[in-house]
């Protein structure tokens, strides 16, 4: 460990805690993932525009539904993430939780910009999951498969240490088995290649996840 250094013109201040060490280094890890969550939405735009489209999908097009549905989900994921990363105790939990935050965030731009090129509007006139056969069936108190209710997002931010880790990941399993539903859904549906082919990274990599989430979940006795 390091000595604590002093001054001369001030000899008797006290060496900086470990504690206050650490609270640094995560707010300097904040700082880190929120422009690694920028970068990630940039570059997802930047995807976004680099994926030609012979065709159009229309407005009640199921790519425009699953663009438009998707990024809501994705952007509760991204604020769970960012709770886990900023506020968990155990490592791997901060891990997981900038990762999805940072990845998800990503995929926003990418579905964002593929609307803007089809010249369609950002939310669009359907109801939520109206774009899959069983869509509306799915939804529980107006929610898309796998999302949590307010009081539950509430419960997240309030939580702390332990409880938080193990809040994080019990919600965040449940959240991604309904993100995938939903690409399999489009992957179903869709005709759009592009889009296809980006659902399908997606589904990979919510899988991979969720392996990792359910592993860390059981460690931490959850």
């Amino acid at each position: 460990m390091t000595a604590p250094v002093t001054t001369d013109s001030a000899p008797d201040e006290a060496p900086a805690t470990d504690d206050g060490g650490r609270r640094s280094a995560r707010r300097y890890g904040v700082l880190a993932l929120t422009a690694a969550v920028v970068v990630g939405l940039l570059l997802g735009y930047a995807g976004g525009l680099l994926t030609p489209s012979l065709t159009r999908p229309g407005d009640s097009s199921a790519e425009a539904g699953f663009a438009r549905d998707m990024t809501s989900h994705h952007a509760q994921a991204v604020e769970m993430g960012l709770i886990a990363f900023q506020k968990g105790s155990d490592p791997e939990v901060r891990q997981i939780g900038g990762d999805i935050a940072t990845g998800q965030q990503g995929e926003i731009g990418t579905m964002q910009t593929w609307l803007r090129s089809w010249g369609l509007d950002p939310t669009g006139s359907e109801p939520a999951m109206a774009w899959m056969p069983d869509g509306r069936d799915s939804l529980r108190d107006g929610l898309m498969p796998g999302m949590a209710t307010p009081q539950e997002m509430a419960q997240l931010r309030a939580a702390q240490g332990h409880d938080l880790d193990v809040l994080f990941l019990r919600m965040m399993i449940k959240h991604h088995l309904g993100g995938i539903h939903m690409i399999q859904g489009i992957l179903d549906h869709g005709g759009d290649d592009d889009v296809l082919t980006v659902a399908q990274t997606m589904k990979n990599t919510q899988q991979t996840d969720l392996v990792n989430l359910q592993n860390a979940l059981k460690r931490l006795g959850g």
